[in-house]
């Protein structure tokens, strides 16, 4: 009976989780502006989009709909959200701050600011990759700077000034992107509208754009997991436990970014999600990061 109870405890979130996941996915599908049966969402994902022969007649405008424009659009909102809240988790679990999330140390300020430095120019080296592909670069170098200025400080990474000196970025970068927003004119809707966050008007190549991101992000984290348990309670328990310190925060700290800076990418800056989602979480389910990351 215990062993019964503790696997119920164990795999109740997970198979909770699938079927809300389901559920919203089919209603997001449904409604619109052309309401959408959720059985005919149903069938046309599992007979078009997993090409199992169900023998069902489908209506093109419907199928057209479904594959084209409502089921891209809504899967890269879950996959913005599940980029967010996983480098949320793991900010705040590094961190050991319950208000950390990806915005704390700068990331999506610098991603933000690379995009919108290409809308601001007109800038096209490589087409419609030219936008997502600055902004994961910027977040990328706007990590940089802060840990480099952090070791200039200090010659360790230490929690307290790895956050402040985030919170000095993010300021000065805020200011940079509000100079822009002041300067602009053509392009100010562009700028504006992609400030505010969106997944409107995106279709696969979004889709395709963020998915390998997202997966070596949470693979990266997912093999620190432990690393995060331990560093909860401070890092000297965690290097009394073993955990090379320097190594797995520079690693955590870098998978969060690739995180942070595709989802700003394609989606613009989009807030809360990173930082209430992980302790949602939590309060449900506990904080063990075995668990955390993955619901």
């Amino acid at each position: 009976m215990k062993a019964h109870t503790t696997w119920i405890r164990t795999i109740g979130p997970y198979l909770f989780s699938i079927c809300l996941v389901v559920i919203i996915f089919l209603l997001a599908i449904s409604l619109g502006s052309v309401h959408i049966p959720v059985r005919t969402v149903f069938l046309t994902i599992v007979q078009e989009g997993a090409r199992l022969p169900l023998g069902v007649e489908l209506t093109d405008s419907h199928t057209q709909i479904i594959m084209q424009i409502r089921l891209p659009r809504v899967l890269l909102a879950f996959l913005v959200g599940a980029s967010l809240g996983i480098a949320g988790a793991a900010f705040q679990g590094l961190l050991r701050n319950p208000l950390a999330d990806p915005f704390t140390i700068g990331v999506s300020s610098g991603s933000a600011l690379g995009a919108v430095t290409v809308i601001f120019f007109q800038l096209s080296f490589i087409g419609i990759w030219t936008l997502p592909v600055v902004a994961i670069v910027s977040g990328f170098v706007t990590l940089c700077l802060v840990l480099s200025f952090t070791r200039l400080v200090q010659r360790s990474l230490a929690t307290e000034t790895i956050i402040l000196t985030g919170i000095i970025a993010s300021s000065f970068l805020g200011a940079c992107l509000s100079l822009m927003v002041a300067l602009s004119q053509e392009e100010l809707r562009h700028i504006i509208h992609w400030l505010m966050g969106s997944v409107g008007m995106r279709g696969w190549s979004y889709v395709y754009l963020i998915s390998p991101f997202l997966a070596l992000g949470f693979i990266l984290v997912w093999f620190c997991r432990n690393e995060l348990n331990a560093l909860m309670y401070g890092e000297m328990s965690a290097h009394y436990l073993g955990v090379a310190v320097k190594k797995k925060k520079f690693v955590i700290l870098l998978a969060a970014t690739l995180l942070t800076g595709s989802a700003v990418a394609v989606s613009g800056t989009i807030g809360f999600v990173g930082l209430v989602i992980p302790h949602m979480v939590r309060l449900l389910w506990g904080s063990n990061h075995q668990h955390v990351l993955p619901l």
